[in-house]
């Protein structure tokens, strides 16, 4: 009989402070040095510090390996970074009542400065330095999240010692050890959350066929660098030509013959889950792309469709973050009555969503450096013939507008929406797509305007919708897109308001604070009017047609190649001032209303905005309108706009800054 590996969810409290006897944590000599940054260090503790504000009964810190080498004496193997942090963070928060023990084994500095934190900052002169330095970053992150109120301070400490939770596992006498590192030293990394799912869900089944085809599904799914044809290449799923998803349930994938048994923890440590079928041995010759999610994020949504064919389920409760994934998951298992059923039904949609993903979002390629004119974002479906894969465009060349604006709506939610626990965009295309299984171009690309229009007016525009800083609120695109738990594109915005009084209401001149999604949605627009006014019609720049394109844009004629080559740009994410704060503190030749205003503003690359925020306008157009040598300007229409004004006025002043909103909130209301 197989002996299990000892698996427990502890508690901070647990891990440091109870128990009859105490112990110590030893860090051999064959770990690292404690090497945590702060930025590291921030991190964590706003996480637990927000988890706490929240009231949530659970936040997971990560795993923790040990080893029993004598009594009362545990060698750490894997989480030795998390154990020290935490012991740290305890120090600082001034708890005292600490009796397991954090050492080094052969390390006398680290293991004296670790043992003397009490007396920070008296250390004396020999110290490990890595360790003050975490000190002084919990410190100042401590201080950051407002915890040093002395009630806060004593709530939020019994927070992280009973409600944090990490999930040690002590390896037993008779494991190879050797082996062991061997497998973790492979891996390079502690063990995943996503791989703790696995292993519940698996667990789950209740035949070893079906455990052997969730495993086999599971592992082609986890690699979002390829076509999830690649990875899975079954006809009887993905048809033919492998570019059809013909599978009705669990029960439709072919399954496998494997007596392997459920997947526990000790067979993912010593690697006994099984491999995909990969008939292509060269795995250099696989069309790669970079993915917009990973796999954890990835799984969250997923999660979230299949609980949204339940009863009672509520899609705004639930959230979109790894560090909730155990938790989330947990939640679901604890609601639905037959959990063999929801493994299966989980492990389906898994491989429905990576078809939808891959084939109807796009992808963005591994070039390492974006260049003027060749637009990185892909919108191609997967299609096999004659013994060789290769990616198609989703719409054929004689519908080439509509595959360039779908192209264009996704990577505008992308570009705005990089953070993976923020991509609620892509949970509503998955659903859409769900519920239209492979829809025509015309009909998917009024879903994505609808959806785009929704966010704007709906959310953007309603201040019911919006935090003090005019950014979203927690749940807020649920609220709007989610009805009685259906997805809901329509009733854009409300008859009889006037939009653009809205938009000044909200994003008042003198305040900074426009989100990316308004710059975002208004250079679509503007690319937009392009398409239907002048796009393919040949005109001549005396052409009365982009005479009139002009004048709406406020500015002379640039050419329209500019509108050809654009695209939305991955590095777009700093805003900045084209008339700079700066020249205006030293010279009080502007207002604040006017600088701090959605016509003195465009999102450009964050390096460019480093390097050029204090330069004047007309120092800004000779560094960014030279496309060839900086595409900063590609990065943004309504930036190309502003440089033409500038240009044609032979500077950037209050009136410049005026005009310009007033004609980008003509053509965004207009439109």
């Amino acid at each position: 009989m197989e002996k299990k590996l000892p698996l427990e969810e502890c508690s901070i409290s647990q891990i440091y402070i109870e128990g009859q006897k105490a112990i110590t944590y030893k860090i051999p000599v064959y770990q690292r040095n404690y090497a945590w940054e702060e930025d590291q260090i921030r991190a964590l503790i706003k996480d637990v510090y927000d988890s706490f504000k929240t009231s949530k009964p659970k936040y997971y810190i990560g795993t923790l390996v040990t080893y029993k080498r004598d009594e009362g004496v545990y060698e750490v193997i894997d989480g030795q970074q998390r154990l020290t942090t935490i012991y740290i963070i305890l120090k600082v928060l001034g708890i005292k009542n600490i009796r397991n023990r954090l050492t080094y084994e052969a390390r006398k500095v680290s293991a004296a400065t670790i043992g003397r934190l009490d007396d920070y900052p008296d250390m004396g002169d020999e110290v490990d330095e890595a360790i003050i330095n975490g000190y002084k970053y919990a410190q100042k992150a401590i201080d950051e999240n407002e915890i040093v109120e002395t009630g806060k301070r004593q709530d939020f400490i019994q927070y992280l010692l009973h409600n944090v939770h990490i999930i040690h596992y002590n390896v037993p006498k008779d494991v190879d050890l050797n082996h062991y590192f061997e497998v973790m030293n492979s891996r390079g990394e502690q063990l995943e959350k996503h791989e703790i799912i696995k292993s519940k869900l698996s667990q789950c089944l209740k035949h070893n066929e079906d455990i052997a085809t969730f495993n086999h599904v599971w592992e082609a799914c986890s690699e979002m660098n390829i076509y999830i044809q690649q990875a899975l290449d079954d006809v009887a799923v993905f048809g033919k030509h492998l570019d059809t998803f013909n599978a009705n349930d669990f029960d439709d994938i072919p399954h496998k013959n494997d007596s392997e048994g459920k997947v526990n923890i000790k067979h993912l440590l010593n690697g006994a889950t099984s491999k995909i079928d990969d008939k292509d041995d060269d795995m250099e010759r696989k069309d790669k792309f970079q993915p917009i999610i990973d796999f954890p994020n990835f799984l969250l949504i997923v999660l979230k469709i299949t609980m949204s064919e339940y009863e009672g389920f509520d899609p705004t409760a639930f959230i979109l973050d790894d560090k909730e994934l155990i938790e989330e998951f947990d939640k679901s298992l604890d609601t639905v009555v037959d959990r063999e059923v929801f493994a299966k039904d989980f492990v389906f949609y898994l491989l429905k969503g990576r078809y939808y993903l891959d084939n109807y979002i796009v992808h963005h390629t591994l070039i390492e450096k974006e260049a003027v004119g060749e637009n990185p974002w892909n919108l191609q479906y997967y299609y096999y013939e004659k013994k060789k894969g290769y990616p198609v465009n989703l719409i054929g060349q004689k519908k080439q507008d509509i595959q360039d604006e779908l192209v264009h709506l996704l990577s505008m939610f992308e570009v705005t929406f990089t953070p993976r626990q923020r991509k609620n965009y892509l949970y509503y295309c998955l659903m859409y797509l769900f519920e239209n299984e492979e829809p025509s171009g015309e009909d998917y690309l009024k879903f994505l305007q609808k959806l785009a229009a929704k966010y704007f007016y709906n959310v953007y525009l309603n201040r019911d919708s919006l935090s003090e800083r005019n950014q979203p609120k927690p749940n807020a695109f649920d609220e709007v897109l989610m009805k009685n738990g259906e997805l809901n594109v329509d009733d854009i915005g409300c008859e009889g308001v006037d939009y653009k009084a809205v938009f000044e209401d909200i994003y008042q001149k003198g305040k900074a604070d426009v989100p990316l999604y308004v710059f975002n949605y208004t250079d679509y627009l503007l690319w937009k009017k392009y398409l239907e006014e002048l796009r393919g019609k040949s005109l001549k720049r005396e052409s009365k047609e982009r005479a009139s394109f002009f004048k709406a844009l406020g500015c002379s004629d640039f050419g329209l190649d500019f509108f050809d080559d654009f695209y939305f740009s991955r590095t777009r994410k700093s805003l900045e001032h084209y008339y700079p704060q700066a020249k205006a503190r030293n010279y009080d030749t502007i207002s604040n209303n006017d600088l701090n205003c959605f016509g003195n503003f465009a999102m450009i690359g964050a390096e460019a905005n480093s390097s050029g925020s204090d330069w004047d306008p007309k120092a800004k157009l000779d560094h960014y309108d030279d496309r060839k040598s900086n595409p900063v300007s590609v990065a943004s229409i309504k930036f190309k706009i502003m440089m033409q004004r500038c240009k044609d006025n032979n500077g950037w002043n209050a009136e410049d800054i005026q005009q310009h909103q007033e004609r980008m909130l003509n053509i965004i209301f207009e439109s």
